[in-house]
């Protein structure tokens, strides 16, 4: 029944933390930080930037921890917050830019096996992409935001979403293959 036991620690966690008891804050943050710095680090490439923006959504979920109404995922509720303010942060840099010319007729892409990389050479590829592709196609792929909920996010149209989608893809495929070639000696 370990299982019981941890949900039940979780949820007395969330319920002291609501109270302001700094020790179940801490524990919260323990237990979701190596995971909310990943998803920081999806969005901002810099590790550094990353970490002060996982630190300033903790802030946040701390903040507005009474708002949280145990409906759903505590850590998607948390998850949320550091995308939006990742977001945030992209803006702020004015790191995000849109391209104006909006793709009508989308191609397939078919995306390459991505099995034969490792975590790393696709994170490092995923942030070679423009800004505006790197986080249409990081809410959309890995956080399965839809072009709805990412155009209101974004404050752009979800035809832009889609656009920027498109092109994320085609991007990576290319240099998927290129590494593809590059790694097995083709040149």
């Amino acid at each position: 029944m370990k299982l019981i036991n941890l949900h039940r620690d979780l949820e007395r966690d969330i319920q002291d933390a609501q109270q302001h008891s700094q020790k179940a804050q801490y524990r919260l943050y323990k237990r979701f930080a190596p995971k909310m710095l990943s998803v920081c680090r999806i969005y901002i490439s810099d590790f550094h930037h990353a970490e002060d923006v996982m630190s300033t959504a903790f802030v946040k979920v701390f903040k507005n921890l009474k708002q949280y109404e145990n409906k759903g995922s505590f850590e998607g509720w948390v998850r949320r917050i550091m995308v939006t303010t990742a977001i945030d942060f992209l803006r702020q840099k004015k790191r995000i830019e849109f391209s104006t010319d909006v793709v009508e007729q989308f191609e397939t892409v078919e995306m390459p096996s991505i099995n034969e990389w490792s975590v790393e050479e696709l994170q490092g590829l995923i942030d070679e992409l423009p800004e505006g592709y790197k986080v249409v196609f990081t809410m959309h792929v890995i956080d399965d935001y839809t072009h709805k909920a990412i155009a209101k996010t974004l404050r752009i149209s979800e035809a832009t979403s889609r656009s920027q989608l498109f092109k994320a893809k085609r991007l990576l495929k290319t240099k998927l293959e290129t590494l593809r070639s590059s790694s097995h000696g083709q040149v």
